[in-house]
C-alpha cells in the first residue's frame, strides 16, 4: 500500500474514533457540569491541572518513544524495536513513580497552601487530587502500547476501543446521577476507573498482537542513556508546553478562581474536540514523517509536511469558522448557563489552533533527526514566556483573555523559529514554504473572513438551533468552496476527484 492511500485509509479510520468520542464529549461536558455545578468543575479542572503539570517528563518521552519505534519499524529493525519498546516501558514506569513523589510532595503542598479553593471543600479537592494522580500514573505506563499501535499503524484499534470508551463516558454520566454521595469525589473515581479498564484493553491487545510488547529487560545503559539523553532534551521543550497550559491555569486561579477555571476547562474540551480532528490527520501522517527520515527520502518527507501543514490548516478553518461566527448560542444551547468568559477563551484558543496546526508537522519532522538540543532550547524558551507575561498582564489589568493574546504572538514567532532550524536539519527551504503553505492560507483566510463577515451581517447571529444549522452549513460550504476552488493545486484537485470516484465507484 503507498503511503498516501495507508495516510487515508488510518486517518478515515481515526475519523471515526474522533467523531465518537468529541459527541459524547461534548455531551457529557454539559451534564457534568450542571451535576457538579461551575464551582466544583472548576476545582475539578484546576486540581486535576495541578498534576498534570508533572506530567512534563512523560510527554518528553512519548515523543522519543514514537520517533525511535518509528525508526526501527523503517528500517525493519524487529530485535531492535523489542529493545526500544521495553526500554521505554521501564523508563515510563520510572517517570510514574517519579511523578507520584512529586504529585504527593510538592503538589500536595501547592494544592492545599497555595490554590485558590472555596473553604468548605478542601477535603473534596484533596480527594479528587489522589485520584488524578492515580489516573495519571495509569496513562503514563499506557504510553509505550499507544506509540507501538500508532507506529504499526493499526488505526482500526483505536476505532473499536474508543467505542468501548464512549460506553464508559455514558456510564458514567448516568452513575453520577444516580450516586448519592458528593458528586465531584463520585466523579473523580469514575474517571480514574475508565482510564484504568481502557489501557488494560490496550495492552492485552498489544501483548497479544506484537511480538516485542513481551516484558523483557535490558541491561544496556547505553541505550537507556540515549533514549532518555533524546527525551532530555525534549523534556525542555514539554517544560513549557505544559507551563503554557497547565501553569496558566494555577495563575487563572490565583488571579480570578475557581468559576473562571471553570470557563478554562470548558475552553479546553472545545479545543480538545476542534483539535482532534486535525490531530487524528497528523497522526496517521507521523510514522510516514519519521519512516522517510530513517530512509533518507528527504523529497518526500519535505512533501509531507508542507501538505500536512497546509492540509490541516484547511480542516481546522472549516471547522472553526462556524463556532466563532456562533460561539455565544452554541455555548447557551451546550450548556444552558455557560460560565463567565468562556465565549472569548474558546474563539482566542480556536485562533491559535490554527496557528499550532501549521507548525506540528514540522516539530514531528525536527524530532525525527535526533538533532533537537539547540531547537528545544529555542522554542521551549520562547513559549516559556507565556508564564511570566501572563503573570504580568493579569497584574497590570484584571482580563483573565490576555494569556491567549500572548499566546497567539508567541506561537506565531516559534512557528517561525521552527522552519528556521528545518532548513538546516532538512534543508526545507523557508521560500518553498511560503509559497506552498504561507500564501494559499493567507489568501483563503482573508477572503473567507470577508466573506462570512458580510454574510453574518445580513444574516444576523444565530437565536435558533435551526437558524445555527443553517448558517453553519452556509459558512462550511462557503469555506470549502473557496478552499477547494483556489487553496489546491490541480494535481491535488484531482487527488479528491479520485477519490470521490473509487469510492463512489
Amino acid at each position: 500500500m503507498s503511503d498516501s492511500k495507508r495516510i487515508a485509509k488510518n486517518t478515515m479510520l481515526l475519523y471515526i474514533r474522533m467523531f465518537l468520542t468529541m459527541g459524547v464529549s461534548l455531551y457529557t461536558s454539559r451534564v457534568v457540569l450542571n451535576a457538579l455545578g461551575i464551582q466544583d468543575y472548576g476545582i475539578y479542572s484546576v486540581v486535576g491541572g495541578v498534576v498534570t503539570l508533572f506530567t512534563f517528563f512523560n510527554s518528553a518521552m512519548s515523543s522519543a518513544t514514537q520517533r525511535f519505534l518509528a525508526m526501527d519499524v523503517g528500517k525493519k529493525d524487529h530485535v531492535g524495536l523489542r529493545k526500544t519498546f521495553n526500554s521505554a516501558l521501564v523508563i515510563h514506569i520510572g517517570i510514574a513513580l517519579l511523578v507520584l513523589l512529586i504529585a504527593e510532595t510538592i503538589g500536595l503542598w501547592f494544592v492545599n497552601y497555595k490554590l485558590n479553593l472555596p473553604v468548605g471543600r478542601i477535603n473534596e479537592a484533596n480527594f479528587v487530587y489522589q485520584f488524578s494522580i492515580m489516573a495519571s500514573m495509569i496513562g503514563i505506563t499506557q504510553v509505550p502500547f499507544n506509540a507501538l499501535i500508532i507506529v504499526r499503524e493499526r488505526m482500526n484499534v483505536f476505532a473499536v476501543i474508543s467505542i468501548i470508551e464512549v460506553i464508559l463516558k455514558l456510564l458514567i454520566v448516568y452513575l453520577l446521577y444516580l450516586s448519592s454521595y458528593d458528586k465531584l469525589e463520585t466523579y473523580a473515581v469514575l474517571l480514574f476507573i475508565t482510564p484504568l479498564i481502557i489501557s488494560t484493553i490496550y495492552k492485552i491487545y498489544c501483548l497479544k498482537n506484537f511480538k516485542e510488547s513481551a516484558f523483557r529487560f535490558y541491561k544496556d545503559k547505553t541505550f537507556y542513556k540515549t533514549l532518555i539523553s533524546y527525551s532530555g532534551w525534549n523534556l525542555f521543550g514539554n517544560i513549557a508546553y505544559v507551563a503554557k497550559g497547565q501553569g496558566t491555569n494555577m495563575l487563572l486561579n490565583v488571579f480570578f478562581g475557581t468559576v473562571v477555571n471553570a470557563a478554562y476547562g470548558i475552553m479546553n474540551q472545545v479545543q480538545t474536540a476542534v483539535n482532534s480532528f486535525v490531530s487524528n490527520f497528523q497522526m496517521a501522517v507521523n510514522p510516514q514523517i519519521y519512516k522517510n527520515y530513517a530512509q533518507g527520502n528527504m523529497q518526500q518527507m519535505h512533501k509531507l509536511m508542507i501538505q500536512s501543514s497546509k492540509f490541516s490548516y484547511y480542516l481546522m478553518f472549516v471547522l472553526v469558522c462556524p463556532i466563532i461566527f456562533n460561539v455565544h448560542f452554541i455555548l447557551i444551547w451546550w450548556l444552558k448557563n455557560p460560565p463567565q468568559y468562556t465565549a472569548i477563551l474558546v474563539n482566542l484558543a480556536l485562533i491559535n489552533l490554527l496557528i499550532e496546526c501549521l507548525s506540528r508537522p514540522l516539530a514531528t519532522g525536527s524530532l525525527a533527526t535526533g538533532k533537537i538540543k539547540w531547537y528545544q532550547i529555542t522554542v521551549g524558551s520562547i513559549l516559556f514566556l507565556n508564564l511570566p507575561l501572563s503573570y504580568l498582564a493579569f497584574k497590570i489589568a484584571k482580563d483573565p483573555s490576555l494569556f491567549l493574546y500572548i499566546t497567539i504572538v508567541l506561537s506565531l514567532i516559534t512557528l517561525v523559529i521552527r522552519l528556521m532550524f528545518l532548513k538546516k536539519m532538512v534543508a526545507l527551504g523557508l521560500s518553498i514554504f511560503a509559497k506552498e503553505v504561507f500564501l494559499p492560507i493567507l489568501y483563503i483566510t482573508c477572503l473567507c473572513v470577508g466573506l462570512l463577515y458580510a454574510f453574518n451581517f445580513f444574516a444576523g447571529q444565530s437565536d435558533t438551533f435551526f437558524k445555527l444549522i443553517w448558517e453553519s452549513l452556509v459558512i462550511v460550504t462557503v469555506t470549502l468552496t473557496v478552499i477547494f476552488s483556489l487553496g489546491f493545486k490541480k494535481s491535488e484537485k484531482a487527488m479528491v476527484y479520485n477519490l470521490i470516484r473509487k469510492k463512489l465507484g
